[in-house]
């Protein structure tokens, strides 16, 4: 039987349903008119229109690290890839899955420096696993697989592919390739008995859990052996949800602001078992709490990927596996039960319970104390950059792989965007999008991409007037001196209600709760605008501590 011919853009939509993109998420764009007249007749495939593409490429991203398969966006050339392009910085630094299709110039016009040409291979290649152009839509196929493979596998990622616009009318014959699946990796037995000799043989282990691929599976048989070995469970920077907060093993998180506590237990320890985490700068303090040399310490490496293995630190013993499948392994692990784990725990509760301030007309710890109360344990929590995260990470207790979405790059504008994405990937769950003033005005105008696709979300505005990191960096090295750091900021409530969400102000810790209860009986967008006082500028200390060095 003849095979009959395809638009490239129509080659393309049907690849993208053979790999099972249920979603894109896209600004459209006249360089990609092909791809979506052809999703016109498939509706298997949700269209997202958002209003920027940086909160595109940041929806794609959450979508992928809730899925574990590629995030997919589309974007058209020059500005919206530039766009674009933040969000493909937090996918490889949080390795996650995602592909972004930019529309791309013309094949005949390229090298012109034609309107909005970019070389996007040479501006994408050293911030993604892989960047490319499709200039032959018979080759659709492979390139499409080929960039499915290379976001899951290994250290997940994202991948650029670029798709001259041109190519996209070609008509061609084409064949399709078939659904690619994240190829696991189980651990070397033999690496694994050396790993249960060293465990037999330390006094000290802690283990620290993150990275990408961590699922409900992996999360739990990692949580039940760290619990019958007694080795305590430390989540890399923002990788809290990698197990249960409820485990008695968890121990907290490291990052900016840990518990001192938590931060001698790791310098104590003689054995470190790294579990999927890079152990980046944020998580070791600027490379100090754990040096890439660690001397005293052991240090065992558990990740997908072989070339992380050996790269910054010196690895005692290096192990190549997903964390599913070593999660499956480590279960089979015996040894002696330390007491210690329990200890850790407990210092974990006391530092995760908050205390409220005297003097503070709207004190941040009690009201996550409240939300700790009000919503299901389950609740999707999603937060872009600044210090008001800090609340959350300290007080707030993760159910398990899932439930976090924030970003390890540190980018600000994420949570609004995330949570449109989590929403409708999972829309049985509470989703909740935190965001400082300045985080929130970075990509807020999604708001209205929340509105238009239904979601069911609360959003919550924490208005210090400032880029309060900023300015908490800013007292400490120059204190007094304050520049370019405050911030005029509009009624958020009523810009919300502006966007068709329903909204309140809240000014006084009382009032937080009968808000919090109010927006739990409303439909939708919900909108909570929190006005805080810049002087208390973290979980811990205050500007004035800041000032004075302490």
């Amino acid at each position: 039987m003849e095979t009959p011919t395809r638009t490239g853009g129509r080659i393309l939509v049907d690849q993208l349903v053979a790999q099972g993109c249920d979603r894109i998420f896209t600004v459209p764009g006249e360089s990609f008119l092909a791809v979506l007249d052809a999703l016109v007749d498939v509706p298997a495939i949700d269209v997202v229109t958002c209003r920027q593409e940086g909160g595109v490429g940041f929806m794609a991203c959450a979508d992928g690290a809730l899925t574990h398969r590629p995030g997919v966006a589309f974007v058209t050339r020059g500005p919206g890839a530039t766009n674009a392009s933040i969000g493909v910085h937090v996918a490889m630094q949080d390795s996650q899955p995602m592909i972004l299709f930019i529309g791309d110039v013309d094949r005949g016009t390229r090298d012109r420096e034609a309107f909005q040409e970019v070389d996007f291979a040479a501006m994408f290649g050293p911030i993604a696993k892989w960047a490319a152009r499709i200039d032959d839509a018979r080759r659709i196929p492979e390139y499409v697989a080929r960039a499915y493979a290379t976001a899951m596998n290994g250290r997940p990622g994202p991948v650029v592919l670029a798709l001259p616009e041109d190519m996209l009318l070609d008509e061609v014959v084409a064949i399709d390739r078939p659904r690619v699946e994240r190829v696991g990796q189980a651990p070397d037995p033999d690496a694994m008995e050396q790993l249960a000799d060293l465990l037999a043989t330390a006094e000290r282990p802690v283990a620290i859990i993150g990275g990408a691929g961590w699922d409900a599976a992996a999360g739990q048989d990692v949580a039940a052996w760290a619990d019958r070995a007694g080795v305590p469970l430390v989540a890399a920077f923002r990788r809290q949800d990698a197990v249960p907060n409820d485990c008695p093993a968890y121990a907290g998180n490291l990052g900016y602001g840990p518990n001192p506590l938590l931060v001698e237990r790791v310098k104590a320890a003689d054995l470190l078992l790294v579990l999927g985490a890079r152990l980046g700068e944020a998580t070791t303090d600027g490379y100090t709490l754990i040096t890439p040399e660690h001397p005293g310490q052991r240090l065992v490496h558990v990740h997908p990927d072989p070339a992380e293995l050996n790269m910054t630190y010196r690895t005692d013993l290096a192990i190549c596996a997903s964390m599913s499948e070593f999660g499956e392994a480590l279960a089979l692990v015996d040894g002696p039960r330390r007491a210690h784990d329990l200890e850790a725990h407990d210092d974990y509760c006391a530092w995760s319970t908050p205390k409220a301030r005297d003097g503070v007309a709207l004190d941040l710890g009690p009201c996550v104390a409240t939300m700790r109360e009000t919503l299901p344990a389950d609740t999707i929590i999603c937060n872009g950059a600044g210090n008001f995260s800090g609340w959350w990470h300290r007080y707030w207790r993760y159910a398990g792989p899932g439930t976090q979405l924030a970003p390890t790059a540190g980018a600000m504008g994420y949570g609004v965007p995330a949570a449109v994405a989590a929403t409708l990937r999972r829309p049985e769950r509470t989703v909740v999008a935190l965001a400082g003033d300045g985080d929130f005005l970075m990509n807020g105008q999604e708001l209205a991409t929340a509105v238009q696709h239904g979601c069911d979300m609360l959003v919550i505005v924490v208005d210090n007037g400032a880029y309060g990191t900023i300015r908490m960096h800013q007292e400490r090295e120059f204190p007094h001196r304050q520049s370019a750091t405050s911030l005029v900021n509009p009624d958020f409530a009523a810009l919300a209600r502006a966007y068709g969400a329903w909204a309140e102000t809240v000014e006084a810790t009382a009032d937080f709760a009968p808000a919090l209860a109010r927006a739990a009986g409303e439909k939708g967008v919900r909108l909570l605008h929190l006005k805080t006082d810049v002087e208390q500028i973290t979980a811990g200390t205050t500007l004035s501590k800041v000032r004075g060095g302490r």
